[in-house]
């Protein structure tokens, strides 16, 4: 479904959530922009469902709230909630309630069926890049999981389940297996027509309901 107000599609709402198909380049929510008023300005998903949910009213209260991002070069499924307390039960409950699934193209050839990473991830003092550190000093755990789906001359196609969500995660793990994402310059890839890494499935208990919903988008 399509609105005036939204470049991407919604794959579902209801009163409490919406879900969105998310292209890539679009940032999830603001830069560090001072002012609130720059913030609000900044197109983002975050602000786009915003003026979606006010149906054009500038002075109506309804807002979405974020609970997870994508980063700006990934595109597909993504979620918010409509209540600020759902977003908070949700945030702190995430790893319990969610399980995240993305298709990414990788450089070279993997000739295993399927693996796991692990490390410890912590971003630079810039926080523009993101690496594998020791324990301790601020480092958070990931682990990511994957199996291959296909190969594709020099390249393979992965399936990558995230058991963590840290920022850059399947990026990182894989550059550092000497595999980085196909596109992915930040991270040592060769340019190429974008960042080949999609989010196409996003599974959700919710917290109050308990229903389990799932939600997914071509790869």
């Amino acid at each position: 479904m399509k609105s005036k107000y939204l470049p991407f599609e919604i794959v579902y709402e209801d009163r409490d959530i919406v879900v969105i198909d998310k292209p890539a380049g679009l940032l999830t929510t603001h830069t560090r922009l001072h002012g609130r008023a720059a913030r609000e300005a900044q197109p983002t998903a975050e602000n786009m469902l915003n003026a979606y949910v006010r149906k054009g009213q500038a002075k109506s209260r309804r807002q979405v709230f974020l609970v997870h991002r994508l980063d700006r070069e990934t595109s597909g499924v993504m979620m918010f909630a409509k209540d600020a307390s759902l977003a908070d039960a949700i945030r702190e409950r995430w790893g319990e309630l969610t399980e995240k699934t993305y298709v990414a193209d990788v450089e070279g050839r993997i000739e295993e069926e399927s693996g796991a990473m692990e490390s410890w991830l912590k971003e630079d003092d810039d926080g523009y890049r993101v690496r594998s550190v020791g324990r301790g000093d601020g480092a958070k755990f990931a682990r990511t999981e994957w199996r291959r789906i296909s190969l594709r001359g020099g390249n393979t196609r992965v399936e990558v389940a995230l058991k963590t969500g840290r920022k850059n995660q399947i990026r990182v793990h894989f550059a550092e297996a000497g595999h980085p994402v196909v596109g992915d310059v930040k991270y040592g890839a060769r340019k190429a027509d974008g960042l080949h890494l999609r989010a196409v499935k996003l599974a959700f208990t919710h917290p109050l309901t308990g229903r389990r919903m799932v939600f997914e988008v071509p790869s």
